[in-house]
């Protein structure tokens, strides 16, 4: 099943992340926003991967003082997408 969602994230530089799934594999992701070469690697290095081992991965990370950063966002918003 394929499935899209365009997550708003709080407390990152990234505004939004376009994230598509099908069959629980990330086929997708597109941060809005945020440093372009970070997003761009993160996006690349999770396409392919089932999403509960990038939630695993990148939930937690955290960016500076920030209690958050663009991959937390990204476990965040894959989180949701799987409930």
């Amino acid at each position: 099943m394929k499935q899209s969602l365009e997550y708003r994230t709080k407390g990152t530089c990234a505004t939004r992340i376009l994230i598509t799934l099908q069959d629980d594999r990330i086929e997708s992701v597109q941060f809005v926003g945020g440093c372009s070469g970070n997003t761009q690697g993160i996006a690349a290095l999770v396409q392919g991967m089932k999403a509960q081992d990038a939630i695993a991965k990148l939930r937690g990370i955290r960016c500076g003082f920030k209690s958050t950063s663009c991959p937390d966002q990204l476990a965040q918003a894959l989180e949701q997408m799987l409930a």
